[in-house]
């Protein structure tokens, strides 16, 4: 019971919702005119029915498509890591059990009664009712234990590839392109050849990660990428829309990217004082900025976006699609890359 309280999810990005994931729906093979309800005797038809699940099915089938290829690329990476062990093992007339129970199992200590007492209070400070910390104190050193060894042990294989010459030939993954017109903030030639366009949260963690990615893959690329950013606040995040608004305010000055980059580098300061206390510390036109943000005229310009990110689908931050192709998450630099050279490759034949 204490293990599922323990263990957290490792989210890629911050969630609008959950909800269940599932395969590419097959009513889209449904004839457009097929009555599929009827409300006190007038048709719903299957095309009104698609329409309205236009957002939240495409948001399926990305789900559905990434998971699918997430699943071959952990299935092999279980089989290299097979094989690197065998080999090793072989190597060193050794069983598998015994090379593992020497590089790992003999290298995790036990845990101090402090880091398990530590476990403890931070659990049951998150509002979860626990038993006694006498009780289970069994329960989270397996736990504590298994953390450890689950690092040692990709430690190991990690050496272990390094000794290696390992060649990943499993094609990147190309979700199907959207098709829309983002108009906003940019940073980068105007007609580059691939537009990377991002809807993101100022409140988000995994936004702000993303940045020197992001920054990075504009850097690189120099006039061949552009960038376009739209806000999609989070309901769960009541500051998120007011820091938009901040940046387009600034935006009004030519420093929307000054207020962009400051807004993420202090994303647990982003009360309204506080948001223009960085328009001084921009000495931007303080008033002009003051009286933008007071009167809220931004914020049909962030619900714009938001609707704009709700139609196509978007529903965690950061969300990014490269010339229409979707890129969900915090993602490493090698993954634009992929879809970046693809979309140049397309652009010069």
């Amino acid at each position: 019971m204490v293990l599922s309280l323990l263990v957290g999810l490792s989210l890629a990005g911050c969630s609008k919702s959950s909800g269940a994931e599932t395969g590419p729906s097959q009513v889209a093979a449904l004839d457009p005119k097929a009555v599929v309800a009827r409300v006190d005797g007038a048709p719903v038809t299957a095309a009104e029915m698609m329409s309205e699940a236009k957002a939240p099915l495409a948001m399926a089938e990305k789900q559905y498509l990434e998971e699918v290829h997430a699943q071959k690329g952990r299935a092999i990476d279980r089989i290299v890591e097979k094989r690197l062990l065998e080999a090793r093992a072989k190597k060193e007339g050794l069983t598998v059990e015994a090379l593992l129970d020497r590089e790992v199992a003999s290298k995790v200590p036990e845990p101090a009664d402090a880091i398990l007492q530590a476990v403890y209070d931070q659990t049951k400070a998150g509002g979860r009712p626990l038993p006694p910390f006498s009780d289970v104190k069994a329960e989270i050193a397996a736990f504590v234990k298994g953390q450890t060894a689950q690092e040692v042990r990709q430690g190991f294989l990690a050496r272990l590839r390094a000794e290696s010459k390992i060649e990943s030939l499993l094609p990147p993954l190309l979700l199907p392109k959207v098709t829309f017109v983002a108009d906003g903030p940019s940073r980068g030639e105007p007609k580059a050849p691939v537009t990377i366009v991002e809807f993101s949260d100022y409140e988000c963690d995994f936004c702000g990660r993303a940045e020197e990615v992001v920054r990075r893959v504009l850097a690189e690329y120099g006039g061949r990428v552009r960038l376009v950013h739209q806000a999609f606040p989070l309901a769960g995040h009541p500051r998120a829309p007011k820091a938009a608004e901040a940046a387009l305010c600034a935006g009004e000055q030519g420093r929307y990217w000054d207020m962009h980059d400051a807004l993420f580098a202090m994303q647990a300061a982003l009360g309204v004082d506080e948001l223009k206390g960085r328009a001084r510390t921009l000495q931007l036109d303080v008033p002009k900025f003051d009286a933008c943000l007071d009167s809220g005229r931004m914020a049909p310009v962030v619900e714009t976006s938001r609707k704009l990110g709700e139609r196509i689908g978007v529903n965690a931050t950061p969300a990014f699609y490269v010339n229409g192709r979707p890129l969900s998450g915090s993602q490493p630099f090698e993954r634009f890359k992929e879809l970046v050279d693809l979309e140049l490759a397309a652009a010069s034949r």
